[in-house]
């Protein structure tokens, strides 16, 4: 049952659904969470919505007879692999947009879309670093937070909210006392006694509620450095959440913009 099609026509995406897209492999049905993605929304008009994200309905995936299931998931395989031929590849498993395309590339008879997708993208991500690089020191330590109702988390340089751009588009780094920590695992919970010791001279904050001027009059918030020299960028998780190599070429050119403006 599982041997995977030269060239699918019905995928069926949980997962990557950017990287499809770079390869116009638009499919029949994705989750959707994923559908909501605002970086490319607009080319996902014909496909079908197959339920909550990370818990796909197997009755809608049957009714859209696909030849192809791609999932992060690897405790769904049994499940799809049912339904049709079934690749998981779990997240975290391709590093980078270039990982990424070249793998999908590859799986779908795609090859040399792959290759001219990454040219532009890197040609893209290389101007957008120049550009930061004229205007910030090399030595400038960044940090990727986000503030729920009763949380903050930092992130590292794989979980979206900015990671990939900051940290791999553009090299920042974290602070070094919690570099390490950050990066291993990936993200930190923290709390507001120990903020300080996570924020660097730059901080990109997701949050749903507060704005920038909130942000600037929290006496916590309002006494880290980067917030009194203005250096804090606050964005919805809309904008931030996403991190296929759509969404992490369109935030590193906004977050370059952001720090040359």
């Amino acid at each position: 049952m599982n041997e995977i099609p030269v060239e699918p026509k019905r995928i069926v995406a949980e997962e990557y659904l950017g990287s499809l897209i770079a390869l116009d492999a638009i499919p029949v049905g994705a989750p959707g969470l994923t559908l909501e993605n605002m970086y490319f929304k607009e080319a996902l008009t014909s496909v079908t919505d197959t339920g909550t994200y990370g818990q796909m309905s197997p009755e809608n995936i049957i009714a859209l007879e696909p030849d192809l299931i791609i999932s992060g998931m690897a405790d769904s395989y049994d499940t799809l692999s049912r339904i049709a031929p079934t690749i998981i590849v779990p997240y975290g498993n391709l590093k980078d947009a270039h990982e990424e395309l070249t793998y999908f590339g590859e799986l779908l008879g795609k090859e040399q879309e792959a290759k001219d997708w990454l040219v532009q993208y890197d040609e893209r991500i290389a101007a957008a670093k120049a550009k930061v690089e004229a205007s910030i020191p090399a030595d400038a330590t960044f940090s990727i937070l986000e503030r729920a109702d009763k949380s903050i988390r930092a992130y590292g340089d794989n979980f979206g909210r900015g990671g990939q751009p900051v940290y791999q588009a553009f090299g920042f780094k974290p602070p070094a006392d919690v570099a390490e920590e950050i990066m291993d695992k990936q993200w930190a919970e923290i709390s507001n006694e120990v903020l300080h010791e996570y924020a660097g001279d730059y901080l990109i904050v997701t949050d749903n509620v507060l704005t920038l001027q909130d942000y600037k009059d929290d006496p916590i918030w309002g006494s880290l450095p980067a917030v009194k020299n203005n250096h804090i960028y606050v964005w919805k998780e809309e904008r931030s959440w996403y991190y296929d190599p759509i969404a992490v070429l369109s935030q590193t050119e906004e977050l370059a913009a952001w720090l040359t403006a």
